[in-house]
Order: C-alpha cells, then sequence, then structure tokens
C-alpha cells in the first residue's frame, strides 16, 4: 500500500487522517462512557474511553460529520470540538442545527478546501424510507490532483449506494468504512449500517488498496465487532489491506 493515507482512530466513529496537506477528523465522539437518549427514544450506552482526547489531536482542518442527530456520531465532547475547527462538513439540515463553522452539501455537492476536492455522497441510515426516524446522513469522498481517491461511509446501509459511488470516482485508495451492524427494533431488526460481511463487499466494490474499519467498538449497540470484521474480510480476501480500528 505504497499510497496508503495515515489514519488513526480513537473509537467509535472518529478516525484522523491526512490527505492532500489537510487534517480531517470524522465524526467526533470523545465523551466518557455514559447513557443517551436519541432523538427517536432509542437508549444509547457508551462502554469504552476513547483512545485519546479532543486536545491532544493537534491541528485539525476539516470535521467530516455524517450526521449530528446521534450521540454515537456526535457526542457532548464532539460539539465543543467543532467550535475550535475552521470548518465542518455534514448535511445541509445538520449545518442548520449546528450553526458556526458548519457548512451543508446535499449528495453530490463539493467544495475546494485547498488543494482537495471534498464530495458529499449519499448514505441511508436503515432501510428504504428510513429518513423520517433515522434522520438525514452523508458520507464523503475526498479527490486530490496526483493522489488516489479517498471515500468516508458515515452510516451507511445501503450497497446501492457504494456501487453509485464507486461507479463515480473509483477505485479508491483509502476507504473508511462504517461498520457495527447496528439494528434496532424500529425497524424490525433491519440493519441500520452494514454488517461484516456487506462492508467486506463494500471494499471490493469501491475497488480499496487501504480498508480502515471504524464504528464497531465503544457501544453497546454495536452487534458485530472486531472478531466478526476480521473473519469477513479474512474470507473476502482483504485482510491484508485493511485496518480494524487501532
Amino acid at each position: 500500500m505504497a499510497d496508503a493515507v495515515p489514519v488513526q482512530t480513537f473509537g467509535g466513529p472518529t478516525a484522523l487522517f491526512e490527505y492532500g496537506g489537510l487534517r480531517l477528523l470524522t465524526d467526533p465522539t470523545f465523551d466518557e462512557p455514559r447513557d443517551y437518549v436519541s432523538p427517536s427514544g432509542v437508549s444509547l450506552t457508551k462502554l469504552a474511553p476513547p483512545a485519546a482526547s479532543p486536545d491532544t489531536l493537534g491541528r485539525v482542518d476539516v470535521v467530516l460529520l455524517s450526521h449530528d442527530q446521534h450521540p454515537d456520531n456526535l457526542d457532548d465532547s464532539g460539539r465543543a470540538l467543532l467550535a475550535t475547527v475552521p470548518l465542518t462538513l455534514t448535511t445541509v439540515g445538520g449545518a442548520a442545527r449546528l450553526g458556526g463553522a458548519a457548512r451543508g452539501l446535499a449528495p453530490w455537492g463539493s467544495v475546494q478546501v485547498g488543494a482537495v476536492t471534498i464530495t458529499a455522497v449519499p448514505a441511508r441510515h436503515g432501510p428504504e424510507g428510513c429518513e423520517p426516524i433515522t434522520g438525514e446522513v452523508t458520507g464523503f469522498v475526498l479527490t486530490a490532483d496526483g493522489l488516489p481517491p479517498v471515500y468516508v461511509s458515515g452510516d451507511n446501509a445501503a450497497l446501492e449506494l457504494v456501487e453509485q459511488i464507486a461507479g463515480r470516482f473509483g477505485p479508491f485508495g483509502t476507504a473508511v468504512i462504517f461498520a457495527g451492524a447496528v439494528r434496532t427494533p424500529l425497524f424490525d431488526g433491519a440493519l441500520l449500517t452494514l454488517d461484516s460481511a456487506q462492508a467486506a463487499e463494500a471494499a471490493r466494490i469501491l475497488g480499496a488498496q487501504q480498508v480502515v474499519l471504524v464504528h464497531f467498538d465503544s457501544w453497546a449497540h454495536f452487534t458485530e465487532g472486531r472478531d466478526a470484521l476480521e473473519k469477513a474480510f479474512t474470507a473476502a480476501g482483504l485482510a491484508d489491506r485493511t485496518q480494524v480500528g487501532g
């Protein structure tokens, strides 16, 4: 992986990586273990502390926020961090709720930040028609001259959307894929994020040479963790290009 992007992960969906001269952070969650209630009334329990605190991150140029509604993607410490970052990219509705330096991008909309073009790409946080309950979410694609593209999935459960994104931008150098196989009784147990086998299939569709898996640990509602992911990526022949957290 000669073109591998350096990526640090901190538990849950939170990762810091460098690309095109920028330092970018995904879905910041730095609270200590505690209980929350999501807007839909579902209780969420954080089980483990973050691997680092916000004050150890160094410079962060852009936060890539898949959505602001759920504490396992943006918690209280993460919200405080946003006030110190020059730019937060998220959904249109999320930017309106957050204010400050948050900027909303509709699907396929893009913004230039330095040498990097950041494009919002579709994501769906559950089965077809889930949006009134789970809310609007987004993924991101980063491109820059002379560099392979980077994909950040956000909370996405739809492989057909991954296929659309791969058709427009693939193959990818790096894919940061949110996994965890989140399920809820609100949708009769339907997946709200990719399960382990689907995450491996997403990596194959994307043609990713480097895969970083996040959003599978630290929270009680993640139903598949490291062991399931390692098994799925080994079975798919992708283990040699995959970073499972850490």
